[in-house]
Protein backbone atom coordinates (compact mmCIF):
# COMPACT_ATOMS: atom_id res chain seq x y z
CA UNK A 1 0.00 0.00 0.00
CA UNK A 2 1.19 3.56 -0.71
CA UNK A 3 2.77 5.61 2.10
CA UNK A 4 1.16 8.59 3.80
CA UNK A 5 2.41 11.86 2.29
CA UNK A 6 3.25 14.51 4.90
CA UNK A 7 3.72 18.03 3.56
CA UNK A 8 5.94 20.07 5.86
CA UNK A 9 9.00 19.14 7.92
CA UNK A 10 8.37 21.21 11.02
CA UNK A 11 7.85 19.62 14.45
CA UNK A 12 4.24 18.60 13.68
CA UNK A 13 5.03 16.90 10.37
CA UNK A 14 8.11 15.12 11.74
CA UNK A 15 6.20 14.00 14.85
CA UNK A 16 3.41 12.60 12.69
CA UNK A 17 5.94 10.67 10.58
CA UNK A 18 7.50 9.14 13.71
CA UNK A 19 4.11 8.31 15.21
CA UNK A 20 3.05 6.54 12.02
CA UNK A 21 6.34 4.64 11.84
CA UNK A 22 5.85 3.36 15.40
CA UNK A 23 2.62 1.83 14.11
CA UNK A 24 4.28 0.32 11.01
CA UNK A 25 2.92 2.87 8.54
CA UNK A 26 5.37 4.25 5.95
CA UNK A 27 5.43 7.94 5.08
CA UNK A 28 7.12 10.45 2.81
CA UNK A 29 7.87 13.89 4.29
CA UNK A 30 8.03 16.67 1.70
CA UNK A 31 10.44 19.31 3.03
CA UNK A 32 10.66 22.50 0.98
CA UNK A 33 13.88 23.45 2.77
CA UNK A 34 17.40 22.00 2.86
CA UNK A 35 16.73 19.62 5.75
CA UNK A 36 18.05 21.76 8.61
CA UNK A 37 16.55 24.66 10.55
CA UNK A 38 18.35 27.94 11.20
CA UNK A 39 19.28 28.22 14.91
CA UNK A 40 17.07 30.88 16.52
CA UNK A 41 17.14 31.23 20.31
CA UNK A 42 14.36 33.83 20.12
CA UNK A 43 12.07 31.16 18.66
CA UNK A 44 11.23 28.73 21.42
CA UNK A 45 8.30 26.55 22.43
CA UNK A 46 6.72 25.61 25.75
CA UNK A 47 5.38 22.07 25.95
CA UNK A 48 3.10 20.58 28.57
CA UNK A 49 4.66 17.74 30.51
CA UNK A 50 2.64 15.04 28.74
CA UNK A 51 3.36 16.50 25.29
CA UNK A 52 7.07 16.50 26.05
CA UNK A 53 6.71 12.88 27.17
CA UNK A 54 5.07 12.05 23.83
CA UNK A 55 8.10 13.43 21.96
CA UNK A 56 10.54 11.62 24.23
CA UNK A 57 8.68 8.37 23.68
CA UNK A 58 8.75 8.79 19.90
CA UNK A 59 12.37 9.92 19.63
CA UNK A 60 13.83 7.80 22.41
CA UNK A 61 15.74 10.90 23.51
CA UNK A 62 15.40 12.87 26.77
CA UNK A 63 14.68 16.49 25.91
CA UNK A 64 15.74 18.01 29.21
CA UNK A 65 19.31 18.52 27.97
CA UNK A 66 18.13 20.64 25.04
CA UNK A 67 15.61 22.61 27.10
CA UNK A 68 14.72 23.53 30.66
CA UNK A 69 11.97 22.31 32.96
CA UNK A 70 11.44 25.32 35.16
CA UNK A 71 11.82 25.03 38.93
CA UNK A 72 8.88 27.38 39.41
CA UNK A 73 6.79 30.27 38.18
CA UNK A 74 6.34 33.75 39.62
CA UNK A 75 3.70 36.36 38.76
CA UNK A 76 4.33 39.99 39.71
CA UNK A 77 2.38 43.23 39.43
CA UNK A 78 4.40 46.40 39.93
CA UNK A 79 6.66 45.44 42.84
CA UNK A 80 4.36 42.84 44.40
CA UNK A 81 4.49 39.07 43.92
CA UNK A 82 0.89 37.98 43.27
CA UNK A 83 1.45 34.27 42.69
CA UNK A 84 4.30 31.84 43.11
CA UNK A 85 4.34 28.17 42.05
CA UNK A 86 7.00 25.55 42.76
CA UNK A 87 6.89 22.52 40.47
CA UNK A 88 7.26 18.96 41.73
CA UNK A 89 6.22 15.42 40.79
CA UNK A 90 2.58 16.15 41.63
CA UNK A 91 2.64 19.38 39.59
CA UNK A 92 5.24 18.83 36.85
CA UNK A 93 6.87 21.71 35.04
CA UNK A 94 6.44 22.41 31.35
CA UNK A 95 9.45 22.10 29.05
CA UNK A 96 10.93 25.22 27.43
CA UNK A 97 13.07 24.38 24.40
CA UNK A 98 14.42 26.20 21.32
CA UNK A 99 12.34 25.08 18.35
CA UNK A 100 15.35 24.32 16.16
CA UNK A 101 16.74 21.92 18.78
CA UNK A 102 13.39 20.18 18.99
CA UNK A 103 13.33 19.83 15.20
CA UNK A 104 16.92 18.56 15.19
CA UNK A 105 15.98 15.86 17.72
CA UNK A 106 13.04 14.74 15.59
CA UNK A 107 15.19 14.70 12.43
CA UNK A 108 17.85 12.63 14.18
CA UNK A 109 15.23 10.07 15.23
CA UNK A 110 13.92 9.90 11.66
CA UNK A 111 17.39 9.45 10.18
CA UNK A 112 17.47 5.80 11.16
CA UNK A 113 13.78 5.11 10.54
CA UNK A 114 13.29 2.63 7.68
CA UNK A 115 9.63 3.56 7.16
CA UNK A 116 10.17 7.30 6.66
CA UNK A 117 11.65 9.08 3.66
CA UNK A 118 12.38 12.81 3.89
CA UNK A 119 12.52 14.55 0.50
CA UNK A 120 14.33 17.90 0.87
CA UNK A 121 13.91 20.88 -1.45
CA UNK A 122 10.53 19.51 -2.51
CA UNK A 123 7.85 22.18 -2.58
CA UNK A 124 4.27 21.06 -3.18
CA UNK A 125 2.54 22.75 -6.08
CA UNK A 126 -0.29 20.39 -6.98
CA UNK A 127 -2.35 17.51 -5.66
CA UNK A 128 -5.05 15.23 -6.98
CA UNK A 129 -7.10 12.64 -5.17
CA UNK A 130 -9.42 9.84 -6.09
CA UNK A 131 -11.11 7.05 -4.08
CA UNK A 132 -7.97 4.90 -4.09
CA UNK A 133 -5.36 7.48 -3.07
CA UNK A 134 -3.65 10.85 -3.46
CA UNK A 135 -1.10 12.11 -5.98
CA UNK A 136 1.09 15.12 -5.15
CA UNK A 137 3.47 17.05 -7.39
CA UNK A 138 6.53 18.90 -6.12
CA UNK A 139 8.83 21.37 -7.78
CA UNK A 140 12.50 21.80 -7.04
CA UNK A 141 15.78 20.27 -8.21
CA UNK A 142 14.03 16.90 -8.56
CA UNK A 143 10.47 17.80 -9.52
CA UNK A 144 8.34 14.69 -9.42
CA UNK A 145 4.98 13.10 -8.63
CA UNK A 146 4.36 11.28 -5.35
CA UNK A 147 1.70 8.67 -4.74
CA UNK A 148 0.17 8.20 -1.28
CA UNK A 149 -2.71 6.57 0.55
CA UNK A 150 -3.48 9.85 2.35
CA UNK A 151 -1.90 13.31 2.55
CA UNK A 152 -1.52 15.53 5.63
CA UNK A 153 -0.77 19.24 5.31
CA UNK A 154 1.56 20.25 8.15
CA UNK A 155 2.91 23.15 6.10
CA UNK A 156 2.25 26.08 8.39
CA UNK A 157 0.16 29.25 8.39
CA UNK A 158 0.49 29.82 4.63
CA UNK A 159 -0.34 26.18 3.91
CA UNK A 160 -0.20 25.27 0.23
CA UNK A 161 -2.32 22.20 0.96
CA UNK A 162 -5.07 24.34 2.46
CA UNK A 163 -4.98 26.73 -0.48
CA UNK A 164 -5.07 23.93 -3.06
CA UNK A 165 -8.15 22.54 -1.30
CA UNK A 166 -9.70 26.05 -1.25
CA UNK A 167 -10.39 25.81 2.49
CA UNK A 168 -11.14 29.10 4.20
CA UNK A 169 -8.98 30.18 7.15
CA UNK A 170 -10.98 32.90 8.93
CA UNK A 171 -9.98 34.64 12.14
CA UNK A 172 -8.17 37.65 13.54
CA UNK A 173 -4.85 39.13 12.48
CA UNK A 174 -2.27 40.54 14.92
CA UNK A 175 -4.22 39.79 18.09
CA UNK A 176 -1.02 40.55 19.98
CA UNK A 177 2.55 41.56 19.16
CA UNK A 178 5.60 40.90 21.28
CA UNK A 179 9.18 42.11 21.02
CA UNK A 180 11.46 39.16 21.78
CA UNK A 181 15.09 38.92 22.87
CA UNK A 182 17.27 35.96 23.78
CA UNK A 183 20.21 36.90 25.96
CA UNK A 184 22.73 35.34 28.29
CA UNK A 185 22.73 36.98 31.70
CA UNK A 186 22.14 36.38 35.40
CA UNK A 187 18.73 37.15 36.89
CA UNK A 188 17.66 36.98 40.54
CA UNK A 189 15.24 34.09 39.87
CA UNK A 190 17.65 31.40 38.65
CA UNK A 191 15.61 28.81 36.74
CA UNK A 192 12.16 30.17 37.62
CA UNK A 193 10.01 31.72 34.88
CA UNK A 194 8.43 35.11 35.46
CA UNK A 195 5.39 37.08 34.34
CA UNK A 196 5.69 40.76 35.32
CA UNK A 197 2.69 43.03 34.68
CA UNK A 198 2.85 46.85 34.93
CA UNK A 199 6.49 46.99 36.07
CA UNK A 200 7.37 50.16 38.00
CA UNK A 201 9.55 51.64 35.30
CA UNK A 202 8.85 53.04 31.87
CA UNK A 203 10.65 52.68 28.58
CA UNK A 204 11.56 55.66 26.42
CA UNK A 205 8.33 54.99 24.53
CA UNK A 206 4.98 53.55 25.72
CA UNK A 207 4.92 51.66 28.97
CA UNK A 208 6.04 48.04 28.76
CA UNK A 209 2.84 46.69 30.25
CA UNK A 210 3.76 43.03 30.42
CA UNK A 211 7.08 41.17 30.38
CA UNK A 212 7.66 37.43 30.38
CA UNK A 213 11.03 35.94 31.28
CA UNK A 214 11.64 32.24 30.60
CA UNK A 215 14.95 30.45 31.22
CA UNK A 216 16.77 28.27 28.69
CA UNK A 217 19.92 26.16 29.18
CA UNK A 218 23.38 27.66 29.75
CA UNK A 219 22.22 30.87 31.41
CA UNK A 220 20.12 32.02 28.44
CA UNK A 221 16.76 33.77 28.90
CA UNK A 222 13.98 34.54 26.49
CA UNK A 223 12.29 37.85 27.30
CA UNK A 224 9.01 38.94 25.69
CA UNK A 225 7.54 42.45 25.92
CA UNK A 226 3.88 42.93 25.04
CA UNK A 227 3.75 45.76 22.50
CA UNK A 228 0.98 48.38 22.41
CA UNK A 229 -1.62 48.02 19.62
CA UNK A 230 -0.52 49.29 16.24
CA UNK A 231 2.22 48.61 13.75
CA UNK A 232 5.00 50.77 15.16
CA UNK A 233 8.41 49.58 14.02
CA UNK A 234 10.48 47.84 16.68
CA UNK A 235 13.96 49.23 16.07
CA UNK A 236 17.17 47.68 17.42
CA UNK A 237 17.66 50.79 19.56
CA UNK A 238 14.22 50.43 21.14
CA UNK A 239 14.80 46.75 21.84
CA UNK A 240 18.19 47.35 23.45
CA UNK A 241 16.64 50.09 25.59
CA UNK A 242 13.95 47.70 26.79
CA UNK A 243 16.54 45.03 27.56
CA UNK A 244 18.65 47.42 29.64
CA UNK A 245 15.69 48.96 31.50
CA UNK A 246 14.18 45.56 32.27
CA UNK A 247 17.44 44.06 33.53
CA UNK A 248 18.08 47.15 35.65
CA UNK A 249 14.54 47.04 37.03
CA UNK A 250 14.99 43.42 38.08
CA UNK A 251 18.47 44.02 39.58
CA UNK A 252 17.95 46.99 41.85
CA UNK A 253 18.65 49.68 39.25
CA UNK A 254 21.96 48.29 37.95
CA UNK A 255 22.10 46.66 34.52
CA UNK A 256 24.07 43.41 34.82
CA UNK A 257 26.39 42.18 32.08
CA UNK A 258 24.50 40.48 29.26
CA UNK A 259 25.10 39.04 25.81
CA UNK A 260 22.33 39.67 23.28
CA UNK A 261 22.04 36.49 21.19
CA UNK A 262 18.91 36.89 19.08
CA UNK A 263 15.92 39.21 18.65
CA UNK A 264 12.62 39.23 16.84
CA UNK A 265 9.00 40.31 16.81
CA UNK A 266 6.37 37.64 17.49
CA UNK A 267 2.93 38.39 16.09
CA UNK A 268 -0.01 36.32 17.34
CA UNK A 269 -2.88 35.51 14.98
CA UNK A 270 -6.08 33.62 15.82
CA UNK A 271 -7.40 31.58 12.90
CA UNK A 272 -9.26 28.31 12.45
CA UNK A 273 -9.65 26.39 9.18
CA UNK A 274 -13.25 25.65 8.22
CA UNK A 275 -12.44 22.03 7.41
CA UNK A 276 -9.62 19.79 8.56
CA UNK A 277 -10.45 16.91 6.24
CA UNK A 278 -11.24 16.79 2.52
CA UNK A 279 -11.44 13.18 1.35
CA UNK A 280 -8.02 11.64 1.82
CA UNK A 281 -6.36 14.96 2.71
CA UNK A 282 -6.04 16.39 6.25
CA UNK A 283 -4.70 19.56 7.86
CA UNK A 284 -2.71 19.68 11.12
CA UNK A 285 -0.80 22.20 13.19
CA UNK A 286 -0.54 25.79 11.98
CA UNK A 287 -2.09 24.81 8.66
CA UNK A 288 -5.32 24.13 10.58
CA UNK A 289 -5.19 26.66 13.43
CA UNK A 290 -3.29 29.62 14.81
CA UNK A 291 -3.45 30.61 18.48
CA UNK A 292 -1.06 31.95 21.05
CA UNK A 293 -2.40 34.95 22.98
CA UNK A 294 -1.80 34.92 26.75
CA UNK A 295 1.03 32.40 26.44
CA UNK A 296 -1.07 29.58 24.96
CA UNK A 297 1.15 27.40 22.81
CA UNK A 298 0.01 26.64 19.27
CA UNK A 299 2.74 24.06 18.69
CA UNK A 300 1.61 22.04 21.69
CA UNK A 301 -1.84 21.79 20.11
CA UNK A 302 -0.29 20.90 16.75
CA UNK A 303 1.56 17.98 18.34
CA UNK A 304 -1.74 16.81 19.81
CA UNK A 305 -3.20 16.96 16.30
CA UNK A 306 -0.47 14.56 15.16
CA UNK A 307 -1.04 12.21 18.10
CA UNK A 308 -4.80 12.15 17.48
CA UNK A 309 -4.50 11.56 13.73
CA UNK A 310 -1.67 9.02 13.70
CA UNK A 311 -3.47 6.06 15.24
CA UNK A 312 -6.58 6.68 13.16
CA UNK A 313 -4.61 6.79 9.91
CA UNK A 314 -2.71 3.68 11.01
CA UNK A 315 -5.91 1.74 11.63
CA UNK A 316 -7.30 2.75 8.23
CA UNK A 317 -3.97 2.00 6.51
CA UNK A 318 -3.72 -1.51 7.98
CA UNK A 319 -7.37 -2.54 8.06
CA UNK A 320 -9.12 -0.65 5.27
CA UNK A 321 -11.70 2.16 5.26
CA UNK A 322 -12.67 3.61 8.63
CA UNK A 323 -14.46 6.74 7.48
CA UNK A 324 -16.18 7.54 10.77
CA UNK A 325 -12.88 7.13 12.61
CA UNK A 326 -11.08 9.47 10.19
CA UNK A 327 -13.96 11.98 10.38
CA UNK A 328 -13.56 12.04 14.16
CA UNK A 329 -10.16 13.73 13.80
CA UNK A 330 -11.80 16.97 12.69
CA UNK A 331 -14.72 16.61 15.09
CA UNK A 332 -12.44 16.16 18.11
CA UNK A 333 -9.46 18.36 17.42
CA UNK A 334 -11.27 21.29 15.79
CA UNK A 335 -13.73 21.46 18.69
CA UNK A 336 -10.91 21.57 21.26
CA UNK A 337 -8.98 24.31 19.46
CA UNK A 338 -12.17 26.29 18.77
CA UNK A 339 -12.98 26.22 22.49
CA UNK A 340 -9.53 27.57 23.35
CA UNK A 341 -9.85 30.33 20.77
CA UNK A 342 -13.29 31.27 22.12
CA UNK A 343 -11.94 31.40 25.66
CA UNK A 344 -9.05 33.63 24.59
CA UNK A 345 -11.33 35.96 22.62
CA UNK A 346 -13.71 36.26 25.57
CA UNK A 347 -10.92 37.01 28.04
CA UNK A 348 -8.91 39.31 25.77
CA UNK A 349 -10.98 42.50 26.33
CA UNK A 350 -10.87 42.02 30.09
CA UNK A 351 -7.14 41.43 30.37
CA UNK A 352 -5.96 43.84 27.69
CA UNK A 353 -8.50 46.63 28.16
CA UNK A 354 -8.03 49.70 30.31
CA UNK A 355 -8.19 49.51 34.11
CA UNK A 356 -11.90 50.47 34.19
CA UNK A 357 -13.83 48.59 36.80
CA UNK A 358 -10.83 46.41 37.66
CA UNK A 359 -9.56 49.12 39.98
CA UNK A 360 -12.73 48.81 42.09
CA UNK A 361 -13.22 45.03 42.15
CA UNK A 362 -11.32 43.34 44.98
CA UNK A 363 -9.21 40.44 43.78
CA UNK A 364 -9.66 41.21 40.06
CA UNK A 365 -5.95 41.75 39.49
CA UNK A 366 -5.02 38.43 41.07
CA UNK A 367 -7.72 36.66 39.08
CA UNK A 368 -6.36 38.11 35.85
CA UNK A 369 -2.81 37.12 36.75
CA UNK A 370 -4.05 33.59 37.47
CA UNK A 371 -5.68 33.41 34.01
CA UNK A 372 -2.45 34.46 32.36
CA UNK A 373 -0.51 31.92 34.41
CA UNK A 374 -2.93 29.21 33.23
CA UNK A 375 -2.20 30.08 29.62
CA UNK A 376 1.56 30.02 30.10
CA UNK A 377 1.60 26.79 32.11
CA UNK A 378 -0.95 24.78 30.13
CA UNK A 379 -3.79 24.61 32.64
CA UNK A 380 -7.26 26.08 33.21
CA UNK A 381 -9.54 27.58 30.55
CA UNK A 382 -6.70 28.96 28.49
CA UNK A 383 -4.21 26.12 28.58
CA UNK A 384 -5.48 22.75 29.79
CA UNK A 385 -5.45 19.85 27.32
CA UNK A 386 -8.84 19.35 25.75
CA UNK A 387 -11.17 16.43 26.39
CA UNK A 388 -13.22 14.69 23.71
CA UNK A 389 -16.37 14.29 25.79
CA UNK A 390 -18.66 14.98 22.81
CA UNK A 391 -16.63 12.82 20.43
CA UNK A 392 -18.46 10.73 17.82
CA UNK A 393 -16.28 7.88 19.12
CA UNK A 394 -17.77 8.06 22.63
CA UNK A 395 -19.75 4.91 23.47
CA UNK A 396 -23.45 5.27 24.10
CA UNK A 397 -25.05 4.20 27.40
CA UNK A 398 -23.17 1.38 29.13
CA UNK A 399 -24.80 -0.34 32.09
CA UNK A 400 -21.51 -1.00 33.89
CA UNK A 401 -19.93 2.44 33.41
CA UNK A 402 -18.56 3.97 36.63
CA UNK A 403 -16.90 7.34 37.33
CA UNK A 404 -13.18 7.74 37.99
CA UNK A 405 -11.17 10.92 38.45
CA UNK A 406 -10.58 11.11 34.70
CA UNK A 407 -13.76 12.04 32.77
CA UNK A 408 -14.47 10.07 29.57
CA UNK A 409 -12.63 11.69 26.66
CA UNK A 410 -9.92 13.27 28.85
CA UNK A 411 -6.22 12.28 28.91
CA UNK A 412 -5.54 9.52 31.42
CA UNK A 413 -3.25 9.87 34.42
CA UNK A 414 0.15 8.24 34.06
CA UNK A 415 0.48 5.33 36.54
CA UNK A 416 2.80 2.37 36.95
CA UNK A 417 1.46 -0.75 35.24
CA UNK A 418 2.44 -4.37 34.78
CA UNK A 419 2.95 -5.28 31.13
CA UNK A 420 2.16 -8.66 29.58
CA UNK A 421 5.78 -9.78 29.98
CA UNK A 422 5.63 -9.07 33.72
CA UNK A 423 7.76 -5.92 33.63
CA UNK A 424 6.79 -2.72 35.42
CA UNK A 425 6.44 0.27 33.07
CA UNK A 426 4.60 3.57 32.93
CA UNK A 427 1.17 3.58 31.33
CA UNK A 428 2.31 6.44 29.10
CA UNK A 429 5.04 4.20 27.63
CA UNK A 430 2.41 1.83 26.19
CA UNK A 431 0.58 4.53 24.23
CA UNK A 432 0.97 5.23 20.54
CA UNK A 433 1.28 1.62 19.41
CA UNK A 434 -2.00 1.50 17.52
CA UNK A 435 -3.71 -0.76 20.04
CA UNK A 436 -6.43 0.01 22.55
CA UNK A 437 -5.40 -0.47 26.17
CA UNK A 438 -7.49 -2.37 28.68
CA UNK A 439 -6.32 -1.52 32.20
CA UNK A 440 -7.44 -3.60 35.18
CA UNK A 441 -7.14 -2.03 38.64
CA UNK A 442 -6.05 -4.86 40.92
CA UNK A 443 -4.47 -3.95 44.31
CA UNK A 444 -1.67 -6.32 45.29
CA UNK A 445 -0.51 -7.18 41.79
CA UNK A 446 2.45 -4.86 42.18
CA UNK A 447 3.73 -6.98 45.06
CA UNK A 448 3.48 -10.45 43.54
CA UNK A 449 5.10 -11.66 40.36
CA UNK A 450 2.75 -11.79 37.40
CA UNK A 451 2.90 -15.60 37.17
CA UNK A 452 1.20 -15.84 40.57
CA UNK A 453 -1.95 -13.89 39.60
CA UNK A 454 -2.24 -13.94 35.81
CA UNK A 455 -4.37 -17.10 35.89
CA UNK A 456 -6.32 -16.26 39.05
CA UNK A 457 -9.59 -14.49 39.85
CA UNK A 458 -11.09 -12.44 37.03
CA UNK A 459 -7.94 -12.34 34.91
CA UNK A 460 -8.73 -15.31 32.61
CA UNK A 461 -12.21 -13.97 31.86
CA UNK A 462 -10.89 -10.48 31.18
CA UNK A 463 -8.08 -11.81 28.97
CA UNK A 464 -10.64 -13.74 26.92
CA UNK A 465 -12.80 -10.62 26.58
CA UNK A 466 -9.80 -8.58 25.40
CA UNK A 467 -8.90 -11.20 22.79
CA UNK A 468 -12.44 -11.00 21.40
CA UNK A 469 -12.46 -7.20 20.94
CA UNK A 470 -13.05 -5.85 17.40
CA UNK A 471 -9.67 -4.06 17.37
CA UNK A 472 -6.21 -5.02 18.67
CA UNK A 473 -5.87 -4.35 22.40
CA UNK A 474 -3.26 -4.77 25.11
CA UNK A 475 -4.16 -5.89 28.63
CA UNK A 476 -2.32 -4.11 31.45
CA UNK A 477 -2.73 -4.21 35.23
CA UNK A 478 -2.23 -1.43 37.78
CA UNK A 479 -2.19 -1.37 41.57
CA UNK A 480 -4.33 1.77 41.59
CA UNK A 481 -5.73 4.59 39.51
CA UNK A 482 -7.12 7.91 40.81
CA UNK A 483 -10.77 7.51 41.76
CA UNK A 484 -11.00 3.86 40.65
CA UNK A 485 -12.16 1.03 42.89
CA UNK A 486 -10.63 -2.43 42.84
CA UNK A 487 -11.54 -4.45 39.73
CA UNK A 488 -12.41 -1.36 37.70
CA UNK A 489 -11.58 -1.87 34.03
CA UNK A 490 -10.48 1.17 32.00
CA UNK A 491 -10.56 1.26 28.21
CA UNK A 492 -8.00 3.72 26.82
CA UNK A 493 -7.40 4.92 23.27
CA UNK A 494 -3.94 4.69 21.65
CA UNK A 495 -3.53 8.46 22.12
CA UNK A 496 -4.12 8.17 25.87
CA UNK A 497 -7.70 9.45 26.14
CA UNK A 498 -10.14 7.52 28.32
CA UNK A 499 -12.98 5.77 26.50
CA UNK A 500 -14.79 4.47 29.57
CA UNK A 501 -14.38 2.87 33.00
CA UNK A 502 -16.40 -0.24 33.81
CA UNK A 503 -17.25 -1.94 37.06
CA UNK A 504 -15.67 -5.37 36.78
CA UNK A 505 -15.40 -7.61 33.73
CA UNK A 506 -18.36 -6.87 31.48
CA UNK A 507 -17.51 -8.39 28.07
CA UNK A 508 -20.57 -6.97 26.27
CA UNK A 509 -19.98 -3.41 27.51
CA UNK A 510 -16.25 -3.66 26.86
CA UNK A 511 -16.90 -4.85 23.30
CA UNK A 512 -19.42 -2.06 22.67
CA UNK A 513 -17.03 0.59 23.99
CA UNK A 514 -14.13 -0.73 21.90
CA UNK A 515 -16.30 -0.84 18.79
CA UNK A 516 -17.35 2.78 19.36
CA UNK A 517 -13.75 3.87 20.02
CA UNK A 518 -12.63 2.76 16.55
CA UNK A 519 -15.66 4.25 14.78
CA UNK A 520 -17.67 1.08 14.33
CA UNK A 521 -20.77 2.35 16.09
CA UNK A 522 -20.69 5.64 14.16
CA UNK A 523 -20.35 3.74 10.88
CA UNK A 524 -23.42 1.63 11.72
CA UNK A 525 -25.44 4.73 12.61
CA UNK A 526 -24.45 6.41 9.35
CA UNK A 527 -25.42 3.35 7.32
CA UNK A 528 -28.72 3.06 9.17
CA UNK A 529 -29.47 6.72 8.47
CA UNK A 530 -28.65 6.30 4.80
CA UNK A 531 -30.92 3.27 4.62
CA UNK A 532 -33.79 5.15 6.24
CA UNK A 533 -33.50 7.92 3.65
Amino acid sequence: MDPVIIVGAGPVGLTLALALARQEVPSVVLDEGPGKDEPRLARTVVLREDTAALLERLTGTPLAGAGVRWAGWRSMRRKQVTQEITFDDADPAPLHIPQHLLTDTLRAALAGERLVRVAVESRLDGLEQEPSGVTAHTRGPKATWWRGSHLVGCDGPRSTVRKLLDIRFPGRTAVERHAVAALRTELPWDDRALLHRTPPWRTSGPSAGEITGRPLPEGVWRLDWLLPPGKDLVTPELLVARVRETLAGWNGGTTPAYELLDTGVHTVHHRLARRWRAGRVFLAGDAAHLLGAFGTQGLDEGLRDADNLAWKLALAWHHGPHEALLDSYQAERRAVVAARLRAADQILPTLRGGPGIRAYVPGATRAHDALLTDGHLGRGRLGAPGAYAASPLAPRSLEAEVPVDTPPGAPVTDVRVTAEDGSFVRLRDRLGRGALIVLLIAPGTGVWERRHWVGAGIMPRLAAAVTALPSPAELLVAESYPGAAAHTVLLIRPDGHLVTALSGVRPADLYAAAEAAVGGAAEEEAEAGAGAR
